[in-house]
């Protein structure tokens, strides 16, 4: 099975009832979902379930993938926290869109309480049909990891 249709999903408590949805609905239009939790609503920590995720994207495992919670913010932190991960906190198609177009956003981080089911969907197929332009962006990525000695 070809890796880039299968999209990695994870959130915490807060998160799951989008994750849940996102999994139907991506699953109607032929993407394949690997699911790393939560698996219920019950209170948790995100950085469980976001850690296998993005180190799996660190690793290139998968070229893309979908995370949140209620703010978006915690799992975008902890994404954030691997080397090859450039995780972008989105909360409309736009910024969707300029993170894949301009960043090469290898996780897009969803804010579950601020934003509704149906435009959690819109924000996540818009981040998944959007390529990279390349060009000019490249060396502003090419300068977002470092190496600490």
């Amino acid at each position: 099975m070809n890796n880039s249709k299968i999209i990695p999903i994870a959130s915490d408590h807060a998160g799951y009832e989008l994750k849940e949805f996102l999994i139907k609905e991506l699953s109607i239009q032929g993407y394949n979902i690997k699911d790393y939790g939560t698996f219920t609503t019950d209170s948790c920590d995100y950085p469980d379930f976001i850690h296998p995720l993005a180190k799996d994207i660190n690793d290139g495992l998968y070229e893309r993938a979908l995370i949140m919670c209620g703010s978006g913010n915690g799992v975008q932190m902890t994404a954030n926290k691997y080397l090859k991960v450039r995780c972008a906190l989105c909360w409309n198609e736009e910024l969707a869109s300029l993170s894949r177009q301009h960043n090469n956003a290898n996780i897009c981080a969803l804010p579950a309480r601020f934003i509704s089911l149906e435009d959690g969907l819109r924000i996540s197929l818009k981040y998944l049909k959007t390529d990279y332009e390349g060009g000019r962006h490249q060396r502003r990525v090419d300068k977002i990891s470092i190496l600490l000695k």
